[in-house]
């Protein structure tokens, strides 16, 4: 089955190799594509974008300790938790969270980034000034990543909550290119990438099989997504690509602009507004979402391709700075007018002189309403339209400052069950109040924002985070959580063993450690009684120090007589009340009669 994948994966590889020949060959364009890159790429090649990729990729190598174990990285020191926690907030854009992460942006950084490479170009508008930030390596192999990694650092300094992951610089640079050429960007963010990442998928897995099973409880994927970060990142090259244009005078078509920006707006899912609910609801405002991606769309293509003419029409504004200025002036000059003091004892005219001096002065009045109406009639409409712009960016970053600059709690809620690493402090609890989903005061939102599962939290780092949720575990029954920070990881074992009365909610034990067969036990949840009544008896199904057992009660009397639960083929007796263990399932026996009282939890 390897051979033949192999060859498969040759295959795919060979295909599209001759493929591309092929075409290139029968392609005879009036200049080729490289003297076309060539005249804004040294050499013709994206080397920014080259050494961008090489810098993710080595941050996920040997940063998070990607090349110890390529599928499992370590994660949680690396997300930009808040302002406290400043490796965070510089590692945040470029490590990822798993190789499908990585995967996904290193692909749309090799599809997208070369043509916001090209937008901006090695070779400076204004010619080489002998400076040297205008030679073109220079530009190529240091300006251009230098200006990445400060839109990285600048997307986790205000990205809300603890983002991990390029994909933010990914909508920079397509917002970047989508200015200059908006069709191409969108055939190349949307379908291009894509291929390339399915053509990567065929290569490492050629054949893949599929088998059909229930899934574990989780969150929908749009919950999973940092919606404000990618739309910062996005609104951060629309401002980059819009400077660029302004600086070379040159406006783009307002259709393709218009469809470029929504349609890759709505296929990015940009207008996944959402929130949490209680327990495991999550809430999407599709349709507000869609109404902000349309008008948002309306007002990118005016600021881009909009005249210079006055955003109010100079008739409106003249009406407008009249309106302001008679009732703060003609009239106060109407009642000195009126109420003058008699100039006719000094010899001159009071009539003439008081009309002249007046007239004087409403003539600057005039002049006062004019310049008022001038103000008006130079703001352009592309300029407020890019105004609209920078307040939509400076609310997106804005928004981002009053929840990074929360401490959290890192005290354990159960001390005595946690373990602790470092200053890593891993427990299990259950309906604890998550300090990551704060509900700011509104009550609205105060829907039990409650976390139950495996909580890694360190209070030097202001790390809080529910790393596997109960009910995730309750299906997979183990799981593994990694920590660590630069230079070494550290990983927990966490297993889950319970039994299921008839009728009743599972009685259950959660053991956690660093070894692969963790016994220490951390969580003992309540003892849950079977919904069946044995000759006048109940069995209760209880965990007591690590040992699951079976209590049995008399009606009508408050003696309890206790065993543990049998190992597989076994029985025990207690209360009169014999039990015997077939496989998974506990039965009660009695004058003949036998009953299923508990089964043990199975895991996939």
């Amino acid at each position: 089955m390897r051979l033949l994948g192999t060859v498969l994966a040759a295959a795919v590889a060979v295909t599209f190799a001759a493929s591309i020949a092929a075409v290139r060959r029968l392609q005879n364009p009036e200049r080729p594509w490289r003297e076309i890159a060539g005249d804004r790429l040294v050499l013709g090649v994206p080397w920014g974008t080259l050494v961008v990729t090489a810098f993710v990729l080595a941050v996920y190598l040997f940063v998070q300790d990607g090349i110890t174990d390529f599928s499992d990285p370590v994660t949680i020191p690396y997300r930009a938790w808040s302002y406290f926690y400043p490796l965070g907030i510089l590692t945040g854009s470029f490590a990822h969270a798993g190789p499908g992460h990585l995967v996904s942006n290193l692909a749309g950084t090799v599809v997208v980034s070369p043509l916001a490479e090209y937008a901006w170009g090695h070779y400076p508008d204004s010619g080489d000034d002998g400076r040297l930030r205008s030679n073109p390596w220079v530009r190529a192999l240091f300006v251009f990543p230098a200006v990445v990694i400060g839109i990285g650092l600048l997307t986790s300094l205000f990205s809300l909550g603890p983002v991990i992951g390029f994909s933010g610089i990914v909508f920079a640079f397509v917002a970047v290119a989508l200015v200059q050429y908006p069709i191409t960007t969108l055939v190349a963010a949307i379908g291009v990438q894509s291929v390339l990442t399915t053509i990567y998928r065929a290569l490492q897995s050629p054949i893949y099989r599929y088998v059909a099973e229930p899934s574990p409880p989780s969150a929908p994927s749009w919950a999973a997504v940092a919606i404000q970060g990618h739309a910062l990142g996005f609104f951060v090259g629309l401002v980059i690509g819009i400077a660029l244009l302004e600086r070379r005078d040159t406006r783009p078509d307002a259709l393709r602009i218009w469809a470029a920006v929504l349609i890759y707006a709505v296929s990015r899912g940009l207008y996944q507004i959402y929130w949490f609910g209680e327990g495991n609801v999550f809430y999407l405002y599709r349709g507000p979402g869609i109404v902000i991606v349309a008008v948002l769309a309306l007002v990118i293509t005016v600021a881009l391709t909009a005249s210079e003419r006055p955003a109010v029409p100079r008739k409106i504004a003249r009406r407008l700075a009249r309106a302001r200025t008679e009732l703060s002036v003609d009239r106060p000059l109407e009642i000195a007018a009126g109420s003058g003091p008699d100039r006719g004892a000094e010899g001159g005219n009071p009539d003439t002189d008081g009309t002249d001096r007046f007239d004087r002065v409403y003539d600057i009045a005039g002049g006062y309403r004019n310049s008022r109406a001038t103000r008006l009639t130079s703001l352009h409409r592309r300029g407020v339209a890019f105004l609209c712009v920078l307040l939509v960016l400076a609310a997106l970053a804005g928004m981002a400052i009053p929840v990074n600059v929360v401490a959290v709690d890192g005290a354990a809620h159960s001390p005595e069950s946690a373990i602790e690493i470092e200053d890593y402090t891993i427990e299990y609890a259950e309906n604890v109040e998550n300090e990551l989903v704060s509900d700011f005061g509104i009550e609205y939102l105060d829907e039990s924002l409650e976390a139950s599962g495996v909580i890694v939290a360190s209070e030097r780092r202001n790390i809080w985070m529910e790393a596997v949720t109960a009910d995730h575990l309750a299906y997979t029954g183990e799981e593994t959580v990694t920590v660590g920070g630069p230079g070494w990881r550290s990983t927990v074992h966490v297993e889950r063993a319970g039994w299921e009365p008839v009728g009743n909610d599972p009685v259950y034990q959660v053991r956690m450690g660093e070894s692969p067969d963790p016994e220490t036990v951390v969580f003992e949840s309540d003892d849950a009684q079977a919904e069946v009544r044995i000759d006048d008896r109940f069995v209760t199904v209880a965990s007591e120090d690590g040992e699951f057992v079976l209590e049995v009660t008399v009606d009508g009397t408050d003696a309890v007589e206790t065993v543990a639960i049998p190992a597989a083929d076994e029985s025990t007796a207690a209360a009169g009340l014999e039990f015997e263990r077939q496989d998974d399932t506990v039965y009660a026996i009695t004058d003949g009669t036998v009953v299923a009282v508990a089964t043990e939890e199975s895991y996939d």
